[in-house]
């Protein structure tokens, strides 16, 4: 089914979000969804870049960006109600952030009094030590901080935070360079004299630390790392990286108090001497985990996707969904079919492609034309009910975050 917007464009323009219905087989997606993109309407003439979106266990469904002016950044969020996004509020600002196209704040709130956003900051004189600030507030409006989650001390990079709910409190994972801190000026991501940390705690909506805990004493640089709540307690999955520079996706599991060890969720043997930048995502319900990754085994490039039903314990076989050669960027969302709905950049073209668990795989669809530059940085992607909201970053001429729905 195919609705013609033209007439309407012309008197709703500035609306940023519209819907389509677009049937959706078992097997394949029969036709392709036609919508409207439209910048945020409200966003200054500042450019805008980072965008990141969370929905939260009410349903409710925010969006976060940066606005950088000269130096300046500042982080800022809307929520969409009856499908519009309302004013911005500020979360903070500041002149010596580190704003990075791969490394974006995160977001999360339990949808009534606890609100918690993170954004990274300069330490030093070295370009790759920064902190994590934490920032909190108990309505959204009035945001305190910062609080910093590691209390190592050191200027060493510290980001590519991931966060999840955790009952009352937030399972917040991060990669940690205190081991890989090095003397002087420069910080060299590759060749350092110690590695790349996992990191993870449990924190309460105040930035306070419940626990914290070393998750892997090795792993890739600067890819993003990934964090759900399944019934049987936190996971969290990140690129992992082995003496001999194999850089797999690997996952840790909190099960009966403790970590799990680290363990593939398929081995790709993607032998790589440097980081990717291009992490794994993951969405679960219940014990269901849908887990969207890059790897470039024998210079191949893939996108794949893979199951598991019992809390990450076991996984199905992956599921290739790229047709060419993928650029990567993935996102991931898990529908209540348990068929899982992902998002990656091809051909300069973000994609979408619905699989099912037992490793159905409809037809690519395209959401936007975007730049394979850094500046395009990361789609993003949340469900709302069965539709889904896509927010990226168009850097066709000048930078601007871009929304939109589609629903099926």
């Amino acid at each position: 089914m195919h609705l013609n917007y033209r007439n309407r464009n012309l008197l709703i323009s500035f609306l940023c979000l519209f819907f389509v219905a677009c049937d959706v087989s078992e097997k394949e997606n029969t036709s392709s969804p036609s919508f409207v993109i439209n910048p945020i309407p409200f966003q200054s003439s500042s450019p805008s870049a980072e965008p990141n979106l969370f929905t939260d266990s009410l349903g409710n469904i925010y969006l976060t960006w940066i606005e950088k002016n000269g130096q300046t950044g500042t982080l800022k969020y809307a929520k969409l109600v009856n499908d519009k996004w309302t004013d911005p509020v500020i979360i903070s600002s500041g002149d010596n952030w580190f704003i990075n196209w791969a490394d974006f704040p995160q977001f999360i709130t339990n949808g009534k009094n606890g609100f918690l956003a993170s954004t990274l900051v300069k330490r030093g004189k070295s370009t790759y030590a920064y902190d994590i600030h934490f920032y909190h507030s108990p309505n959204g409006i009035n945001w305190n901080g910062p609080v910093l989650p590691h209390d190592d001390g050191k200027e060493a990079e510290h980001g590519f935070v991931s966060m999840a709910s955790a009952g009352n409190n937030v399972m917040i994972s991060w990669l940690d360079g205190r081991n890989a801190a090095m003397s002087g000026d420069e910080h060299d991501m590759d060749h350092h004299s110690g590695a790349m940390t996992l990191r993870g705690g449990i924190f309460d909506y105040t930035g306070n630390k419940v626990n914290e805990w070393e998750l892997d004493n090795r792993v890739c640089d600067c890819c993003q790392t990934g964090a759900v709540q399944t019934n049987n307690g936190p996971v969290v999955i990140y690129r992992d990286r082995s003496e001999d520079e194999i850089r797999d996706i690997s996952i840790v599991r909190f099960i009966d108090n403790k970590w799990t060890a680290p363990k593939p969720i398929y081995t790709d043997n993607w032998k790589i001497n440097g980081c990717p930048v291009n992490g794994p995502k993951l969405d679960a319900k219940g014990n269901t985990i849908a887990i969207a990754w890059y790897s470039e085994p024998n210079n191949k490039p893939e996108v794949k996707v893979i199951f598991s039903t019992d809390g990450g314990e076991t996984f199905m076989d992956p599921i290739k969904i790229n047709d060419g050669k993928p650029t990567g960027r993935v996102d991931i969302c898990l529908m209540e079919d348990s068929s899982a709905w992902v998002s990656w950049i091809e051909k300069e073209e973000i994609r979408i492609i619905r699989v099912t668990e037992n490793g159905k795989a409809g037809k690519p669809i395209t959401i936007s034309k975007v730049s394979k530059k850094r500046t395009s940085g990361f789609p993003q992607m949340t469900k709302d009910g069965d539709s889904l909201i896509f927010a990226w970053t168009d850097d066709t001429d000048s930078l601007r975050v871009k929304t939109a729905r589609i629903k099926f």
